[in-house]
Parts: C-alpha cells; structure tokens; sequence
C-alpha cells in the first residue's frame, strides 16, 4: 500500500480500514488479514503504557513501537503518529523529528494534529519529501486546551474553521485527513471539499474510511465505551477466561502432562522422540573436529 493508492482508492469510491497498532505480533495478524493502514498511534501512551493521556509519549518511544509494525507489515501502509512537542517548537524542529521518525523506523509517513497553526510545518514536511496525514477535530494532544473529549465544531465558527482547516491541508498536500468526533454533517462536507481521503472515528459513515483504536475494537479495554465504538470482539473475556485455566492448571498440576510435547528432557516432533541437548551438541563436536584436524595439518606442515 502507498499514498497513491489511498487516494486512487477514494476516487475508486473504496472505503479505506485503518486500525491502530504497536507491535510485531498483532501488526502482522492485522496485516494478513487486509487492513489498508497500520497507525502506530500515540495513543500507545494509554493503552499500551497506562497514561491517562497521549501527552507523556516521546519519539523514541513511538520509534521503538513503529519498528516492530515496520516489520510485521507486508501489505499495509504504516503512519506513525508525532507525538506531542514533537512538531510545535518549531518548523526545523517538526522536520528534523519527521526526518527521524522515518529514517530509524522505516515507517511510510507521519501524522499530525492540527490545522493552519501547523500549516507551515506541514508544508516543510511534505516539501522534504515526508508523507503526511493531517487530523482535525476532536485532537487529542490539545485536550487540556479543550477540557476534554467531547464532541467538537458543534457550532457555526468552529465548524466553519475545521472546513477552512481541511482545505489547506489538502492544497498543502496531505495524503488523507483523520476527523475525529465531529458531527456526521460535517465530516460528510468536508469529505466532499477535499481530494484527499478522509478517515473517519466518530465521524459518522459518510468518510472515506474509518480508524479505531485496536484494543477498544478487539474489546479488550473495558473501560473505554463512547457512543461510536463498536466492539468487533470481547477478547478481555476470553483472555481472562483463558489464564484463569491455566492458573487452575497450574496450581493441580494438570500442566504439562504427559501428553504435552516436551517431557523428561525429551522434544516431541513428527512422532518422534528428539534430544535437545543432542543436537546441540552435534554442530559443536563437528566444529571441534575440523579444528583440531586443522591443527594437526599445521603441525604436519611445519
């Protein structure tokens, strides 16, 4: 997946499926089963760190993260967020971070919150070459600014500015807008203003494609239940279901048991009984023998 091809998409009128993730493990199994963008996003910080906000999360975190998803994607394109004071210091500041971000984590582009506020940094970024995917709305990094998560552009001036804000990212040259917890209406207008894709989370149906966080999908973060989240599945229940069996097993010593594959020292594999220690043995002797057979033809030589 590329940037081209999420925009051929919207013009293609093919809904774009964006999740979150921050590891090897789950970005591959996201990855095999289709999802177009893989976001290494800075909501790592709670769900994947426990802060209450995305604020406290740094760029060397996020590289950390954003090097196992690289890995694990095959398919998808992988956008990493920039974390806050990342990119609000200064336009040099805001590239050389970008920069960085891409370079250390192979990462195919960068995401960033705000609108003509950050406008020229943007503008940098794009102009060095860095894709990047505007997110207006609802922003994360400004929620002391705004006194929480609560819908945003209710009202006329605001809207007014989030539809003045998309359009200048899109001249500027983002690749896709994220539009968060905005009302429906809206979302659908400004989908309509832009070339570029818009992705929506709590934003109505009427967007280009939608995100969601992985773990409030996947139904494993219980606490977490806005209007517009769906659970896909409730894996807390199975994860809590699934250890509390293998307390249980553990604690009767029902595991492992002799049915299990590895017993007394031994590997079970293909109906065969196999010794580790063996055949770790083996390429060491063979190494010792060359050695010492190299030895005596030194000593035969001289």
């Amino acid at each position: 997946m590329t940037t081209t091809k999420v925009r051929q998409m919207k013009q293609a009128g093919e809904k774009i499926a964006m999740l979150t993730s921050y590891d090897f493990t789950l970005a591959k199994l996201l990855d095999e089963a289709g999802v177009d963008i893989l976001l290494v996003g800075d909501s790592a910080s709670n769900v994947v760190c426990g802060n209450q906000y995305t604020l406290p999360i740094t760029v060397d975190e996020m590289i950390f993260l954003a090097k196992g998803v690289v890995r694990a994607a095959q398919h998808a394109l992988v956008v990493v967020d920039m974390p806050f004071g990342s990119y609000q210091i200064s336009e040099e500041e805001a590239v050389r971070n970008a920069v960085r971000i891409l370079k250390e984590s192979g990462a195919d582009a960068v995401k960033l919150e705000g609108g003509e506020e950050v406008l020229p940094a943007i503008r940098h970024m794009i102009q060095a070459g860095i894709p990047v995917c505007g997110h207006l709305g609802l922003t994360p990094q400004s929620v002391n600014q705004f006194g929480g998560y609560g819908l945003r552009a209710k009202q006329d001036a605001e809207a007014d500015k989030l539809l003045k804000d998309a359009k200048l990212l899109d001249e500027a040259g983002c690749f896709c807008i994220v539009l968060e917890k905005i009302p429906a209406a809206l979302a659908a207008k400004v989908t309509k203003a832009v070339s570029a894709p818009t992705i929506g989370i709590g934003a109505g149906n009427a967007t280009d494609g939608q995100v969601l966080v992985l773990h409030d999908m996947l139904g494993l973060n219980t606490g977490f239940k806005p209007k517009f989240l769906r659970h896909f599945a409730k894996l807390a229940d199975e994860v809590n279901t699934a250890v509390t069996h293998y307390i249980e097993a553990v604690k009767d010593s029902s595991f492992p048991s002799a049915e299990d594959p590895v017993k007394r020292g031994h590997l079970r594999v293909n109906g065969y009984d196999h010794l580790p220690h063996t055949s770790y043995l083996i390429p060491h002797t063979s190494y010792i023998i060359h050695h010492t057979s190299y030895l005596i033809h030194l000593q035969c030589m001289a």
